[in-house]
């Protein structure tokens, strides 16, 4: 049986066609807790990840990039500039 432990990612991409950015743009919101334009915190169960993985395999082209990044959430944020904290509704629906 898989765990349902979430592990936090950072999920970045860089691509070029209108169409296929809002695709990934969609699907990684579906994750998100947070992010800016193509650069998304995500938690993903090993289930959300293959999922993941493999639908963005489905919308990436030529020339498309996708990084998907374990992040350890014990790790301390170091930023540079000035930040927003992140809105994160009450709860979140998983389904």
């Amino acid at each position: 049986m898989a765990s349902l432990s979430r592990q936090l990612y950072l999920a970045a991409y860089d691509i070029s066609d209108d169409r296929r950015r809002i695709g990934a743009l969609k699907l990684l919101r579906a994750y998100a807790t947070g992010g800016q334009k193509s650069v998304h915190e995500v938690w993903l169960t090993e289930g959300d990840k293959r999922s993941v993985l493999a639908d963005m395999a489905y919308i990436l082209d030529d020339g498309d990039r996708f990084l998907l990044l374990r992040l350890d959430p014990r790790s301390q944020t170091r930023v540079i500039g000035r930040g927003q904290v992140a809105a994160d509704p009450d709860y979140f629906y998983v389904g």
